[in-house]
C-alpha cells in the first residue's frame, strides 16, 4: 500500500497537468466506448487499449456482469449504462471477459458463498444461462468457454434494456463482445458468427 500511496502522493508532479490534454480533461469528457469488464485486478482496460485519460468510461464488478432489463432494485450498472448512452452518446460497447475469473471459478465449482451473502446474490442469476457451459470447464484452468459464453450472455442482457434497443436501431450503437487472456494479453474478438478469435493487428 505504502508503493500505492507514494504514488499518489505524486501523481501531480509526474503528470503535465497544463498540458492541452489535461486542461480539456477539466471541460468535460467525451469517452469513444463504455467498457464492461470485471473488477479483477489484473484486467487494466487502458492498459489493454491504450486508451488515454477520457478515452473510455469503464463499469466494472465481479464477472462483468450486467442486470438484464426491470431487475429490483436501483443498479449502479444500469445507471452507468443509460448515462454513458443517454448523456455521454458513447456510440460502442465492449463486454470485456477474461481468463483465470475468480466470479466464473465460483459458478463453475459450485462453491458454497454463504459467507459472501452479496457475492452470492450477484452471481445468482448468471448461473441457469451458463448451465450448460458450467460442468464442461471443470478441466480448464482458464475457464475460456464459460469467460466467452458469460460475455454472450452479457451482450444479450444489454440488449434488453429499452435505451440499447433503441440506439440499436437507430444505427447508433455497437455492441463488442471481448475475451481477455490475462497470461499471455491476447484479446479475442466476437465475430458476427458468434466464435471469439484473435484478430492480426
Amino acid at each position: 500500500m505504502k508503493a500505492l500511496l507514494d504514488r499518489a502522493r505524486t501523481f501531480g508532479r509526474r503528470v503535465d497537468f497544463e498540458s492541452d490534454e489535461y486542461r480539456k480533461l477539466a471541460e468535460g469528457q467525451c469517452p469513444e466506448a463504455l467498457f464492461i469488464t470485471c473488477s479483477d485486478s489484473r484486467v487494466i482496460p487502458a492498459l489493454i487499449t491504450g486508451a488515454r485519460p477520457g478515452e473510455i468510461f469503464e463499469l466494472r464488478n465481479a464477472g462483468n456482469i450486467v442486470p438484464p432489463y426491470g431487475c429490483a432494485g436501483a443498479s449502479g450498472e444500469v445507471a452507468t449504462v443509460e448515462y454513458a448512452l443517454e448523456v455521454l452518446g458513447v456510440q460502442d460497447v465492449v463486454v470485456c471477459g477474461h481468463s483465470h475469473c475468480g466470479a466464473m471459478r465460483a459458478l463453475v465449482d459450485g462453491e458454497d458463498l454463504s459467507a459472501l451473502p452479496g457475492v452470492d446474490a450477484w452471481l445468482r442469476p448468471a448461473r441457469p444461462a451458463l448451465a450448460e457451459v458450467l460442468d464442461e470447464a471443470e478441466d480448464d484452468p482458464s475457464l475460456s468457454g464459460v469467460a466467452q459464453r458469460n460475455v454472450v450472455n452479457q451482450l444479450a442482457a444489454l440488449r434488453s434494456h429499452p435505451v440499447v434497443r433503441r440506439r440499436l436501431a437507430e444505427g447508433e450503437l455497437r455492441l463488442h463482445g471481448w475475451y481477455y487472456e490475462v497470461d499471455t494479453g491476447r484479446v479475442h474478438e466476437l465475430d458476427a458468427d458468434d466464435r471469439f478469435r484473435v484478430h492480426a493487428a
